[in-house]
């Protein structure tokens, strides 16, 4: 392991008393210059293996540059920290040092206590940068969550893009508010106790702006994506090209102090290195955090249901912390009434969320009709922590044709069940922006692609995407304004009805996550009861002693149990709670008047006592002390 890409960036443009010394990977090059636009300079660089570099006092924070490969081609830095004209344009030299940091007593978070916020930096704030979402960091707390969770910001072309389309993995949105703002915002947030979680690309880059091929085989043809050639992670040429994506890692934690990675769909990673990619990531970020003392998370998305991706180093396995558990909002969302076509046609309904509360994956060595195959391994011996739910997000929302949120498609009272549905789950809770107050306005696909062949391409591909759907509304286009602006939230709600009863419904669950026996995401003393018939599902759930079964052998249940009753049906339920030998105490009522809500539930009942859970309702009682 190099020390060097350990304690500081080796590649790109970095600083130091000697100058700056530029180091840039192009194997098959016969020549490299760099051209400095401040002086009308080119400068010859020296090389050094499969290397190019020079150590120079002409070029300076804040000066413009391009790379000359061949004495012909002039090309932006594929290490660039800053592109201020854009993905064509000119790289910027940065030097994150100058950054005067105030969160030396700030210590991350145990991942267990993490209350996720996603959040799209364009969309979020009217003014659509990091310091959009500064000015909001007191909002975010008094909501209650403690994790904010950053959609990518590596360059894109133009303005407006979901972030997915970047093609300068080291370079922090221009329009967003660069370099620097990012290290303001991340500092800000540890002020206020928030931990920052930053959305990574490593399975592909976007189309426009890509010059990574004119440098080196960053791509090879053994392997073929929905993106084209695969990043060449085990082909000739691949560990400059791992290296690249190591220190991409190792920059945002240890120069932007970033607290945890979610690493956009692992499953495109193709590598079948002796060490995967994954694995070589986890072994560099241990490393870093026993010379910082600083701890790191890595958060992936992965729609295999392959454990090895959270299994420990020591296990074989590739060491992520946690991952996205996509199943348990595919089963919630159609227990809730969603359509059951495309992804959805996999999932039953109640009995896969009961399954999911239980074993996180619905699929976990099962047959799984959509791809005519077993999916899946057990997540036997994985804690809670290692999942994160939700019943909305970026990508469940943005990839309908309309991009509805389910405040435009379920009704008022099942937004409160499936937000209690996912605050009760013994995993990690995520929030998707606006989804507190139920905005109203969807959250489209987006793009300010400059290649107008390329933006003509994007259009018809989201037609052909939604051609199956028999539907005579088009396709918002992606390229057009109005679809970017027609996804901004909309704070005025909050001050609105039904929107700001739902926004105190969610600060009182957030408040119950935190202080009640729900807090701890123990998966071991899960028990489940559905009633298919009915629609109803009874959630119990204890915080310590996995040892001690939930439901003791009399009836009873053991001290420290949180009773949560759903029912997903139009019609009211009756439920029995477990004897006690003392009244059941209530924690939530999503039917609460005080919630917009027909009727109040009792306040305590009585062990094997009834209760009437209204129509689309969630009712929680513990039998701790409250």
């Amino acid at each position: 392991m190099n020390q060097a890409v350990i304690n500081q960036r080796t590649l790109g443009v970095t600083f130091s008393p000697d100058g700056a010394t530029v180091r840039v990977w192009a194997p098959l090059a016969q020549t490299v210059a760099i051209h400095l636009f401040h002086q009308n300079l080119t400068i010859p660089l020296q090389k050094d293996g499969y290397y190019w570099q020079i150590t120079t006092s002409q070029l300076q924070p804040g000066d413009t540059y391009k790379f000359i490969l061949n004495d012909t081609a002039e090309r932006p830095d594929p290490v660039s920290l800053s592109q201020p004209e854009g993905v064509h344009g000119p790289s910027q030299a940065v030097d994150t040092s100058r950054f005067v940091w105030t969160d030396a007593n700030w210590s991350n978070l145990p991942l267990e206590d993490y209350l996720l916020y996603e959040l799209h930096t364009g969309t979020f704030t009217p003014e659509g940068t990091f310091a959009g979402i500064e000015n909001r960091l007191d909002y975010l707390l008094t909501l209650g969550v403690n994790a904010i969770e950053i959609m990518p910001v590596a360059q894109f072309p133009g303005t407006r893009n979901w972030g997915y389309d970047g093609v300068f993995p080291y370079a922090v949105q221009h329009s967003y508010g660069g370099a620097a703002g990012l290290q303001q915002l991340v500092d800000a947030c540890h002020r206020r106790g928030l931990a920052v979680v930053l959305d990574v690309v490593y399975n592909h880059m976007g189309p426009e702006g890509n010059y990574f091929a004119d440098y080196g085989p960053y791509f090879t043809n053994k392997y073929i994506t929905p993106w084209g050639n695969a990043l060449n992670f085990d082909d000739d040429y691949n560990d400059s090209v791992r290296r690249y994506f190591i220190e991409n890692v190792l920059m945002w934690f240890r120069d932007f102090h970033i607290d945890a990675l979610r690493l956009d769909a692992v499953h495109a990673i193709h590598d079948a290195s002796e060490i995967h990619l994954m694995r070589d990531i986890k072994q560099h970020v241990d490393q870093l955090m026993l010379e910082t003392g600083r701890q790191h998370y890595l958060i992936i998305e992965s729609d295999q249901n392959e454990t090895k991706f959270i299994q420990p180093l020591t296990d074989e396995g590739y060491g992520m912390d946690a991952q996205w558990n996509d199943e348990f909002h595919h089963a919630l969302r159609v227990t809730a009434g969603g359509e059951r076509s495309g992804y959805y046609a996999d999932y039953d309904g109640i009995q896969h969320l009961a399954k999911s509360y239980r074993d996180a994956y619905v699929y976990d060595g099962t047959y799984m009709p959509r791809r005519a195959r077993i999916v899946g391994k057990s997540t036997s011996g994985h804690a809670g922590r290692q999942f994160v739910v939700f019943s909305q997000n970026h990508d469940q929302i943005g990839n309908r044709m309309l991009g509805e949120r389910p405040s435009q498609l379920v009704s008022f009272a099942m937004q409160k069940l499936m937000a209690g549905a996912v605050m009760s789950s013994p995993y990690l809770p995520m929030l998707f922006m606006g989804e507190e107050w139920g905005e109203l306005n969807p959250f489209l696909y987006f793009v300010s692609h400059s290649d107008p062949d390329l933006v003509e391409a994007v259009r018809q591909g989201r037609k052909k995407e939604f051609a199956a759907f028999q539907t005579t509304v088009e396709a918002p286009d992606p390229q057009d304004e109005r679809t970017f602006e027609r996804s901004k939230l909309q704070w005025a709600r909050l001050t609105q009805q039904p929107h700001s009863t739902l926004f105190r419904y969610y600060q009182t669950l957030l408040a119950l996550r935190k202080q009640s026996p729900l807090r701890h995401p123990n998966r071991e003393s899960v028990a489940v009861v559905v009633d298919e018939a009915k629609q109803t599902l009874t959630l119990f759930r204890r915080p310590k002693q996995p040892a001690t079964p939930t439901q003791l052998s009399d009836g009873s249940v053991a001290e420290g149990t949180v009773v949560c009753l759903m029912n997903f049906s139009a019609d009211p339920q009756s439920f029995v709670l477990p004897i006690n030998d003392k009244p059941w105490q209530k924690l939530v009522d999503s039917a609460d008047p005080q919630w917009n809500g027909p009727v109040a539930a009792a306040s305590s009942v009585d062990g094997n006592g009834t209760v009437i859970v209204q129509a689309e309702s969630i009712l929680i009682y513990t039998n701790t002390h409250v």
